[in-house]
């Protein structure tokens, strides 16, 4: 059975995906801190020894490389030295590389953005996604998944999560209108994921759901969804062009011809929920 080794196992797409992955494929996978099942290997993958002989031991056969980091302090080292090291050690082993990017490696000025265009990221996250790409690019077995907002029906989304709590708290909360997204549901995500852990394909591809909305509209969807009706200290705005990048919308036609993992936008997936 193939061996699938999955990085950053208690993040929100790594809790949704082990399981899946389980299902399929031989799977082991790593955390940081927490582990949702107590099965997995605490491991920092901005240790390279660590990295090198955790992967020598299991020789997994793929590796789904999902960790990152928004934390300011700390971004560059997990997402940039994290990604190196694990392509070093998958080459080592020579397994595929499925690794997890983002939209907001564009800078907003040219969407929707097809995998050929050229990037140019606004703020630290969406540069340390960049760099982290150019590395991934070396090993001759790889995928590169850019992939937009991740939400989920059954467990809230940490960004969901962050806005419901701060109206809880009665804190502003601005929802901005004029960034456009093609937020993504877990699920999706995660099956194509897999679907691309033995499929014969390389480079990267654009997984997102097939609708683009504002960051205002999808923020509204959610907070319907989970019934977060205290919005009091609720508003809508413009976000700073210099600083956050207005229009990510991803060309996805290259994905749809090749995955048979549909992509639904938001409101599809909540009408079929």
């Amino acid at each position: 059975m193939t061996k699938v080794l999955i990085t950053g196992g208690s993040s929100y797409l790594g809790q949704h995906l082990v399981p899946l992955a389980a299902d399929l494929y031989e799977t082991q996978y790593t955390v940081y801190r927490h582990d949702p099942w107590g099965q997995g290997f605490r491991m920092n993958v901005r240790d390279e020894t660590a990295v090198m002989r955790l992967v020598a031991s299991l020789r997994p056969d793929v590796i789904i490389h999902t960790v990152g980091s928004n934390r300011v302090e700390k971004m560059a080292q997990v997402i940039e030295q994290g990604t190196r090291n694990m392509t070093a050690a998958a080459g080592e082993v020579g397994a595929r590389l499925v690794h997890v990017s983002t939209d907001v490696v564009f800078d907003g000025h040219g969407g929707p953005y097809r995998e050929e265009d050229p990037v140019s990221p606004l703020h630290g996250y969406g540069r340390a996604k960049a760099a982290a790409e150019v590395v991934v690019a070396q090993h001759t077995d790889h995928v590169i998944i850019r992939t937009s907002l991740i939400y989920g029906l059954e467990r809230m989304d940490r960004g969901t999560a962050w806005v419901a709590k701060a109206l809880q708290m009665r804190h502003p909360v601005t929802l901005f209108t004029d960034q456009l997204r093609n937020p993504v549901w877990v699920n999706t995500l995660c099956q194509a994921c897999l679907e691309l852990a033995s499929l014969d394909y390389r480079g990267i591809l654009h997984v997102a759901g097939e609708q683009a909305m504002s960051r205002a509209e999808f923020g509204l969807r959610m907070l319907d969804w989970w019934g977060i009706g205290e919005r009091d200290t609720l508003q809508l705005g413009l976000s700073d062009p210099q600083e956050w990048p207005a229009d990510c919308r991803l060309d996805v036609g290259r994905a749809k011809a090749l995955l048979l993992t549909p992509l639904p936008g938001v409101d599809t997936v909540l009408k079929s929920a």
